[in-house]
Protein backbone atom coordinates (compact mmCIF):
# COMPACT_ATOMS: atom_id res chain seq x y z
CA UNK A 1 0.00 0.00 0.00
CA UNK A 2 1.72 3.24 -0.92
CA UNK A 3 0.91 6.25 0.53
CA UNK A 4 1.15 10.25 -1.20
CA UNK A 5 3.69 12.05 -0.04
CA UNK A 6 3.29 14.80 2.72
CA UNK A 7 4.20 18.17 1.81
CA UNK A 8 5.18 21.48 4.25
CA UNK A 9 2.38 23.61 2.85
CA UNK A 10 -0.23 23.50 0.50
CA UNK A 11 0.84 26.18 -2.24
CA UNK A 12 -1.95 28.61 -1.85
CA UNK A 13 -2.46 28.43 1.57
CA UNK A 14 -1.03 32.07 3.23
CA UNK A 15 1.68 32.41 5.05
CA UNK A 16 1.34 32.80 8.70
CA UNK A 17 1.95 36.36 9.98
CA UNK A 18 1.96 38.01 6.95
CA UNK A 19 -0.10 40.82 6.25
CA UNK A 20 -2.63 41.74 3.56
CA UNK A 21 -2.24 44.83 0.96
CA UNK A 22 -4.79 46.40 3.01
CA UNK A 23 -3.73 45.80 5.81
CA UNK A 24 -0.33 47.42 4.73
CA UNK A 25 -1.76 50.22 3.16
CA UNK A 26 -3.83 51.09 6.53
CA UNK A 27 -0.88 50.56 8.50
CA UNK A 28 1.27 52.92 6.53
CA UNK A 29 -1.52 55.37 6.30
CA UNK A 30 -1.44 55.19 9.87
CA UNK A 31 2.02 55.85 10.59
CA UNK A 32 2.38 58.56 8.34
CA UNK A 33 -0.84 60.67 9.98
CA UNK A 34 1.26 59.76 13.37
CA UNK A 35 4.39 61.15 12.41
CA UNK A 36 3.10 64.37 10.72
CA UNK A 37 0.71 64.82 13.88
CA UNK A 38 4.12 64.58 15.78
CA UNK A 39 6.34 67.15 13.45
CA UNK A 40 3.73 69.79 13.08
CA UNK A 41 3.90 71.56 16.09
CA UNK A 42 8.09 71.59 15.85
CA UNK A 43 7.51 72.41 12.15
CA UNK A 44 4.90 75.27 13.04
CA UNK A 45 7.37 77.06 15.73
CA UNK A 46 10.26 76.59 13.08
CA UNK A 47 8.45 78.28 10.85
CA UNK A 48 6.93 81.09 12.85
CA UNK A 49 10.14 81.90 13.87
CA UNK A 50 10.77 83.20 10.20
CA UNK A 51 8.10 85.06 10.07
CA UNK A 52 8.18 88.57 10.23
CA UNK A 53 6.12 90.02 13.48
CA UNK A 54 3.30 91.21 11.18
CA UNK A 55 2.39 87.69 9.68
CA UNK A 56 3.36 85.76 12.81
CA UNK A 57 0.08 84.30 13.54
CA UNK A 58 -0.88 84.23 10.04
CA UNK A 59 -1.78 80.78 8.57
CA UNK A 60 0.62 81.24 5.83
CA UNK A 61 3.75 78.57 5.79
CA UNK A 62 6.08 80.52 4.03
CA UNK A 63 5.87 84.08 3.76
CA UNK A 64 8.59 87.07 3.56
CA UNK A 65 11.06 84.57 5.26
CA UNK A 66 13.17 86.49 7.75
CA UNK A 67 15.64 86.22 10.59
CA UNK A 68 14.84 89.08 12.26
CA UNK A 69 13.24 87.31 14.91
CA UNK A 70 16.95 85.38 15.49
CA UNK A 71 18.75 89.15 15.79
CA UNK A 72 16.73 90.84 17.41
CA UNK A 73 16.60 87.86 20.16
CA UNK A 74 20.44 88.10 20.14
CA UNK A 75 21.01 91.23 20.23
CA UNK A 76 17.85 93.27 21.99
CA UNK A 77 17.32 90.86 24.81
CA UNK A 78 19.13 88.56 27.87
CA UNK A 79 18.91 85.60 25.71
CA UNK A 80 22.60 84.59 26.02
CA UNK A 81 23.04 85.47 29.70
CA UNK A 82 19.55 83.03 30.00
CA UNK A 83 20.87 80.88 27.92
CA UNK A 84 23.91 80.71 29.69
CA UNK A 85 22.91 80.73 33.14
CA UNK A 86 20.48 77.17 31.75
CA UNK A 87 23.60 75.57 30.68
CA UNK A 88 25.17 76.23 33.91
CA UNK A 89 22.06 74.91 35.83
CA UNK A 90 21.50 71.74 33.89
CA UNK A 91 25.24 70.82 33.20
CA UNK A 92 25.99 71.07 37.24
CA UNK A 93 22.46 69.02 37.90
CA UNK A 94 23.36 66.38 34.91
CA UNK A 95 27.43 66.16 36.66
CA UNK A 96 26.39 66.20 40.57
CA UNK A 97 22.73 63.95 39.37
CA UNK A 98 24.82 61.09 38.14
CA UNK A 99 27.28 60.81 40.45
CA UNK A 100 24.80 61.00 43.70
CA UNK A 101 22.43 58.69 41.55
CA UNK A 102 25.19 56.23 40.30
CA UNK A 103 26.76 55.94 43.59
CA UNK A 104 23.80 55.36 45.51
CA UNK A 105 22.55 53.11 43.61
CA UNK A 106 25.69 50.97 43.49
CA UNK A 107 25.49 50.79 47.27
CA UNK A 108 21.86 49.77 47.43
CA UNK A 109 22.13 46.79 45.19
CA UNK A 110 25.74 45.98 46.71
CA UNK A 111 25.60 46.37 50.83
CA UNK A 112 23.45 45.92 53.28
CA UNK A 113 23.21 48.38 56.13
CA UNK A 114 20.87 49.85 58.52
CA UNK A 115 18.16 51.90 56.62
CA UNK A 116 18.69 50.61 53.57
CA UNK A 117 15.39 49.63 52.54
CA UNK A 118 13.99 53.10 54.14
CA UNK A 119 16.21 55.00 52.25
CA UNK A 120 14.94 52.99 48.75
CA UNK A 121 11.19 53.61 50.23
CA UNK A 122 11.97 57.59 50.80
CA UNK A 123 13.55 57.88 47.32
CA UNK A 124 10.29 56.59 45.94
CA UNK A 125 7.67 58.45 47.98
CA UNK A 126 9.43 62.03 47.09
CA UNK A 127 8.20 61.11 43.47
CA UNK A 128 4.99 61.15 44.61
CA UNK A 129 4.56 64.97 45.51
CA UNK A 130 3.11 67.54 42.70
CA UNK A 131 5.89 70.40 42.31
CA UNK A 132 2.85 72.77 43.61
CA UNK A 133 3.09 71.13 46.88
CA UNK A 134 6.53 70.73 47.27
CA UNK A 135 7.64 74.66 45.89
CA UNK A 136 6.49 76.74 48.93
CA UNK A 137 8.47 74.25 51.74
CA UNK A 138 11.75 74.08 49.41
CA UNK A 139 11.61 77.79 48.99
CA UNK A 140 11.53 78.77 52.54
CA UNK A 141 14.11 76.23 53.21
CA UNK A 142 16.34 78.11 50.08
CA UNK A 143 15.36 81.34 51.88
CA UNK A 144 16.74 80.14 54.93
CA UNK A 145 20.30 79.32 53.07
CA UNK A 146 20.48 82.28 51.39
CA UNK A 147 20.07 80.41 48.27
CA UNK A 148 17.64 82.15 46.40
CA UNK A 149 18.69 83.57 43.23
CA UNK A 150 21.08 81.36 43.26
CA UNK A 151 22.28 79.55 40.17
CA UNK A 152 23.45 76.65 43.49
CA UNK A 153 19.91 76.46 45.08
CA UNK A 154 18.58 75.82 41.47
CA UNK A 155 20.49 72.62 41.36
CA UNK A 156 19.90 71.57 44.63
CA UNK A 157 16.13 71.86 43.95
CA UNK A 158 16.36 69.81 40.58
CA UNK A 159 18.82 67.36 42.01
CA UNK A 160 15.79 66.40 44.60
CA UNK A 161 13.60 65.72 40.93
CA UNK A 162 15.98 63.49 39.27
CA UNK A 163 18.04 61.85 41.83
CA UNK A 164 15.57 59.71 43.58
CA UNK A 165 14.13 58.58 40.07
CA UNK A 166 17.82 57.94 38.65
CA UNK A 167 18.70 55.94 41.86
CA UNK A 168 15.99 53.69 41.86
CA UNK A 169 16.86 52.61 37.96
CA UNK A 170 20.72 52.40 38.64
CA UNK A 171 19.88 50.08 41.24
CA UNK A 172 18.12 48.03 38.83
CA UNK A 173 20.87 48.73 36.03
CA UNK A 174 23.47 47.19 38.64
CA UNK A 175 21.76 44.39 39.62
CA UNK A 176 21.98 43.42 36.52
CA UNK A 177 26.36 43.77 36.45
CA UNK A 178 27.29 39.96 38.09
CA UNK A 179 28.47 40.36 41.55
CA UNK A 180 31.60 38.31 40.03
CA UNK A 181 33.30 41.09 39.04
CA UNK A 182 33.38 43.08 42.39
CA UNK A 183 34.93 39.79 44.02
CA UNK A 184 37.50 40.07 41.28
CA UNK A 185 38.24 43.47 41.91
CA UNK A 186 38.56 42.53 45.92
CA UNK A 187 41.09 39.71 44.81
CA UNK A 188 43.20 42.23 43.04
CA UNK A 189 43.01 44.57 46.31
CA UNK A 190 40.41 47.52 44.94
CA UNK A 191 39.01 49.24 47.72
CA UNK A 192 34.47 49.22 47.20
CA UNK A 193 34.66 52.60 45.76
CA UNK A 194 37.98 51.14 43.55
CA UNK A 195 35.89 48.51 42.27
CA UNK A 196 33.00 50.67 41.40
CA UNK A 197 34.67 53.33 39.80
CA UNK A 198 37.16 51.04 37.52
CA UNK A 199 35.28 47.84 36.68
CA UNK A 200 31.75 48.70 37.57
CA UNK A 201 30.90 52.23 36.31
CA UNK A 202 32.39 51.22 32.95
CA UNK A 203 29.89 48.69 32.54
CA UNK A 204 27.33 51.03 33.06
CA UNK A 205 27.33 53.78 30.65
CA UNK A 206 23.77 52.68 29.50
CA UNK A 207 22.13 53.31 32.80
CA UNK A 208 24.44 56.50 33.27
CA UNK A 209 23.44 57.56 29.78
CA UNK A 210 19.92 57.80 30.44
CA UNK A 211 20.73 59.13 34.03
CA UNK A 212 22.45 61.80 32.31
CA UNK A 213 19.93 62.20 29.71
CA UNK A 214 17.04 62.43 32.40
CA UNK A 215 18.85 64.65 34.72
CA UNK A 216 19.92 67.49 31.58
CA UNK A 217 16.22 67.50 30.96
CA UNK A 218 14.81 67.78 34.41
CA UNK A 219 16.98 71.01 34.57
CA UNK A 220 16.65 72.31 30.74
CA UNK A 221 13.14 72.39 30.35
CA UNK A 222 12.15 73.38 34.36
CA UNK A 223 9.75 76.18 34.76
CA UNK A 224 7.71 76.20 38.14
CA UNK A 225 11.09 76.00 40.63
CA UNK A 226 13.27 78.67 37.58
CA UNK A 227 9.89 80.90 37.93
CA UNK A 228 9.68 80.78 41.89
CA UNK A 229 13.38 80.84 43.13
CA UNK A 230 15.07 83.22 40.23
CA UNK A 231 14.73 86.82 39.46
CA UNK A 232 16.35 89.87 37.47
CA UNK A 233 17.52 89.47 34.13
CA UNK A 234 20.99 88.42 34.81
CA UNK A 235 19.79 85.46 37.20
CA UNK A 236 16.66 84.10 35.26
CA UNK A 237 17.22 80.81 33.05
CA UNK A 238 15.45 80.41 29.95
CA UNK A 239 12.45 78.79 31.59
CA UNK A 240 11.62 82.36 33.32
CA UNK A 241 12.93 84.31 30.50
CA UNK A 242 10.85 83.39 28.03
CA UNK A 243 8.08 84.25 30.15
CA UNK A 244 9.03 87.98 29.08
CA UNK A 245 7.62 87.48 25.59
CA UNK A 246 3.83 87.43 26.54
CA UNK A 247 2.56 89.62 28.99
CA UNK A 248 -1.23 91.09 29.84
CA UNK A 249 -0.56 93.80 26.97
CA UNK A 250 0.18 91.29 23.95
CA UNK A 251 2.91 88.53 23.04
CA UNK A 252 5.65 88.55 20.84
CA UNK A 253 5.51 85.19 19.07
CA UNK A 254 8.05 85.97 16.87
CA UNK A 255 10.96 86.32 19.19
CA UNK A 256 9.42 83.63 21.56
CA UNK A 257 9.18 81.02 18.75
CA UNK A 258 13.61 81.46 17.56
CA UNK A 259 14.05 80.87 21.12
CA UNK A 260 11.71 77.80 21.53
CA UNK A 261 14.14 76.29 18.48
CA UNK A 262 17.02 77.56 20.07
CA UNK A 263 16.62 76.04 23.08
CA UNK A 264 15.74 72.43 21.46
CA UNK A 265 19.46 72.54 20.40
CA UNK A 266 20.72 71.74 23.48
CA UNK A 267 18.61 68.88 24.16
CA UNK A 268 18.67 67.28 20.93
CA UNK A 269 22.18 67.25 21.22
CA UNK A 270 22.37 65.35 24.21
CA UNK A 271 19.65 62.96 22.96
CA UNK A 272 21.93 62.35 19.96
CA UNK A 273 24.59 61.50 22.08
CA UNK A 274 22.95 59.77 24.40
CA UNK A 275 20.31 57.41 21.89
CA UNK A 276 22.00 54.58 21.33
CA UNK A 277 22.09 53.56 25.37
CA UNK A 278 18.77 55.06 25.72
CA UNK A 279 16.97 51.52 24.78
CA UNK A 280 19.42 49.58 26.70
CA UNK A 281 19.42 51.94 29.98
CA UNK A 282 16.13 52.23 30.43
CA UNK A 283 15.51 48.40 29.56
CA UNK A 284 17.87 47.41 32.05
CA UNK A 285 17.23 49.26 34.66
CA UNK A 286 14.02 47.69 34.75
CA UNK A 287 14.61 44.41 34.80
CA UNK A 288 15.17 44.66 38.92
CA UNK A 289 13.91 46.78 40.92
Amino acid sequence: MTTAPLTSATPNAPLRGRRSPLASVALHVTLVVASVIAVFPVLWVLLTSLKPAAYATSTDFIKDTTLANYTNLLNDTPFLTWFANSLLVAGLTTVVGVFVAATTGYAVSRFRFPGKRGLMWTLLITQMFPVAVLIVPIYNIMSSMGLLNQPVGLVITYLTIAVPFCAWMMKGFFDTIPREIDESGQVDGLTPFGTFWRLILPLAKPGIAVTAFYSFVTAWGEVAYASAFMVGDENLTLAGGLQKFVNQYGAQWGPMAAASVLIAIPAALVFLFAQRHLVTGVSAGAVKG
